[in-house]
């Protein structure tokens, strides 16, 4: 079946799925819906603690077995140790076809890909996969779907039951033995535990896994202990140093600062850049980059933001720190100085769902005036793709792109014309991860796509002394250069679908066809 931004979904997966097909950003405006609630046991006068001895022993007490399921979070980003830790204790026990339901998975759980392979993990649920997970998941060595989610979808598939979490494992900087969790006043600080919140409200059992263990009461408690059934200590739950790696780096890059500087003129130049406006970035080098030349356009002009929201970096906290922003919103940190923010009165965590969940009564995503963003490709629909590389390779995630890009009053995309020799402009994405229809700006370094359903900002663009072209004009440049890029060679198997924020299916992603060797001589 054919969706909204033209993609076909095969019938099987809709049939295995019990899912409909992508019909467009609103098409479940009005929903009604009865949340989801957990299994949940009293506790009364209890002694006043909640401490096991291993993760194994808290394992058998959650009743760990054969296809459950089991949650994670990323705020450690590459440095975490969490799920690692979890996975390889439920695979010397022998448990099988577990399910991962995580907000993202990186290198860092590179580990437990022989656990792919011998079945102990069989479904992935999760923003994306980076590094030998995403190799396994699209040479089909896992036995069932990945389904990839955005933040904000995550959410909504919790929230409705569609996903029932088992046990869900917090990763707490400090926790007091009665399983209070913060983010912060530990030896391996991450700032906010967002993500997590869901999970602690909805999954049936929640562990609390911590390497800095405080006395009672740990308050403020970023997950409360009405939460959480066990508390682990272990020594060590990730390295935050490894927080800030890939994209998450500022850049150096000239070609990344020109398109920040293209980005960052355009932004002033739109009726949306005025006292009290918001704004939000994602952690490419070039979107970190212009929120640092975006400042010093506030400062010469007396404008001061509303609010910030992130994932935050340092560029993010120093508005803050200069007191240039109100105050900020926070789900992750990004560095080190963002989670050191933290501790500002007008830095205030928020959770995943106020961030940017599509079927509550309000997310922030939808206050946003702008959101900067990444893409590893985007096509001349403006559909952008930022989940499959052009080789057909699963190696990124959605995050909070399809949200914040739907939310914001002006979403801005930045690529280079080309990533490497692959021309990042082309006539259709490999995979549809954020529609057409979200999307409003593309920058490149070779020139700046406005989409022609916002015709009010090509309007207020005339005067603009801007590298201005069509979307096909800059595609046709990226073919000039590189040349028309060859189709990636799939498979029939689907291995993966992309969720659009609402649950339906965006697009599906097939396991790569082997190559084949020519016995020709």
């Amino acid at each position: 079946m054919i969706n909204a931004v033209g993609r076909d979904i095969p019938e099987e997966i809709l049939e295995m799925t019990g899912k409909e097909v992508f019909h467009g950003n609103h098409y479940y405006d009005g929903y009604e819906y009865k949340k989801d609630g957990p299994v949940t046991k009293c506790v009364i006068n209890s002694g006043g603690s909640k401490l096991m001895d291993s993760i194994h022993d808290v394992l058998v007490k959650c009743g760990i077995r054969d296809g459950m399921t089991l949650s994670f979070h990323h705020h450690f980003r590459e440095g975490d140790f969490i799920v690692n830790m979890v996975m390889e204790e439920v695979h010397k026990m022998g448990i099988k076809d577990i399910t991962i339901c995580a907000s993202s998975l990186g290198k860092a759980h590179d580990p437990i890909v022989p656990y792919i392979e011998d079945g102990t993990i069989t479904n992935i649920q999760s923003s994306g996969v980076r590094g030998k997970i995403g190799e396994a998941i699209s040479h089909g060595k896992l036995k069932g779907l990945a389904i990839m989610r955005s933040h904000g979808g995550r959410v909504r598939a919790i929230e409705t039951g569609e996903t029932r979490i088992d046990i869900a494992f917090v990763g707490t900087p400090t926790c007091d033995e009665y399983g209070n969790c913060r983010g912060i006043g530990g030896k391996s600080d991450c700032g906010v535990l967002s993500y997590a919140m869901v999970d602690g409200d909805h999954a049936d059992k929640v562990v609390a896994i911590t390497d800095c263990l405080v006395p009672f009461p740990n308050f403020p408690a970023h997950i409360s202990m009405t939460k959480v059934d066990y508390v682990v200590e272990v020594d060590a739950i990730g390295d935050p140093k490894k927080i800030a790696t890939g994209a998450a780096k500022p850049t150096t890059d000239m070609r990344k600062l020109m398109m920040a500087d293209y980005c960052t003129q355009f932004v002033v130049n739109t009726p949306y850049f005025k006292d009290g406006f918001s704004y939000q970035t994602g952690v490419g080098g070039a979107s970190i980059a212009s929120t640092i030349s975006l400042a010093k356009i506030m400062k010469e002009r007396n404008i001061r933001m509303k609010f910030g929201v992130g994932g935050l970096t340092k560029p993010m906290c120093d508005l803050l720190i200069n007191n240039q922003v109100d105050c900020l919103l926070d789900t992750q940190d990004f560095d080190l100085d963002a989670v050191e923010s933290v501790k500002d009165m007008k830095h205030f965590r928020i959770s995943a769902g106020e961030y940017a969940d599509p079927f509550n009564k309000g997310a922030v995503v939808n206050k946003l005036d702008f959101v900067i963003l990444a893409a590893l490709e985007v096509d001349v629909h403006f559909n952008c793709n930022v989940v499959v590389d052009s080789n057909g390779m699963i190696t990124g995630a959605q995050g909070g792109h399809p949200d914040t890009a739907a939310g914001a009053k002006c979403a801005i995309v930045i690529a280079p014309l080309l990533q490497g020799r692959t021309p990042a402009i082309c006539s259709d994405v490999t995979t549809v991860t954020t529609p057409g229809e979200s999307v409003d700006v593309v920058i490149t370094d070779y020139g700046i796509a406005i989409n022609p359903a916002r015709q009010d900002l090509i309007e207020c663009m005339k005067d603009v002394d801007l590298p201005f072209k069509t979307i096909e004009e800059l595609r046709d440049i990226a073919y000039s250069i590189a040349g028309v890029p060859e189709k990636v060679q799939f498979g029939d198997r689907v291995v993966g679908i992309i969720e659009s924020r609402d649950g339906t299916i965006m697009d599906v992603v097939r396991e790569i066809k082997p190559f084949e060797f020519s016995e020709e001589i």
